[in-house]
């Protein structure tokens, strides 16, 4: 059954709200990174939704400074 257009989301509207701990965000920021790196040159467009998601996330210094290790032990 198709969706009628009120029930659509807008291509501004926030679709998700999710939260995350340290040690998720990290693997989170990595994945969408590798996402970046992965997908060919010929698709600009997914270039940029990928890189508005990066903008959203903290500066990669602030990434990095998540020490995956300890946040994991800490989670235990």
């Amino acid at each position: 059954m198709a969706s009628e257009p009120a029930d659509l989301i807008g291509p501004r509207d926030t679709a998700f709200s999710l939260d995350l701990t340290a040690a998720q965000l990290k693997v989170v920021h990595t994945a969408v990174k590798s996402m970046l790196d992965d997908f060919g040159h010929d698709q600009p467009d997914v270039h940029r939704v990928i890189r508005e998601v990066l903008a959203k996330l903290p500066d990669e210094p602030s990434i990095r400074a998540i020490d995956l290790d300890a946040e994991l032990k800490r989670a235990i």
